[in-house]
């Protein structure tokens, strides 16, 4: 069974968090090692509530780059969990402890070209 298939969508009036990620187009393997290597399995080493924030959580990759030359990962936490600290220098201090934390950290901030944006939304009944 895919995760898509076990984990929860919001019902109506849930919170949806999404997170627009813009990497910059020569760090776009570093960006999708960082997840799919360092990020993603170690959720494995966190507390259920934890491990729920990432099951419940997707990510969209880039198909192609934006005007900028950008590209866009969205991340979908779907429903957002109330109270729930969605940071990933958080996440990566409970997975690494708090000095390879920074490492991992620093290497994500290379591959953004700006902040992110972030869109808190409510699931309508549709």
């Amino acid at each position: 069974m895919s995760q898509a298939q076990q984990a929860p969508r919001a019902a109506t009036g849930d919170t949806v968090w999404v997170i627009m990620n813009h990497v910059k187009a020569d760090k776009r393997a570093q960006f999708e090692r960082f997840c799919s290597e360092q990020f993603w399995p170690m959720a494995r080493k966190l507390s259920p509530a934890d491990q729920r924030a990432f099951r419940q959580t997707r990510v969209l990759n880039a198909t192609r780059p934006d005007a900028d030359g950008t590209y866009t990962y969205l991340f979908i936490m779907d429903p957002r969990i109330p109270k729930m600290n969605y940071s990933i220098n958080a996440f990566l201090e409970k997975m690494y402890g708090k000095e390879q934390a920074v490492t991992y950290s620093k290497q994500l901030a290379d591959c953004l070209a700006r902040e992110a944006n972030e869109y808190v939304t409510v699931q309508s009944r549709f």
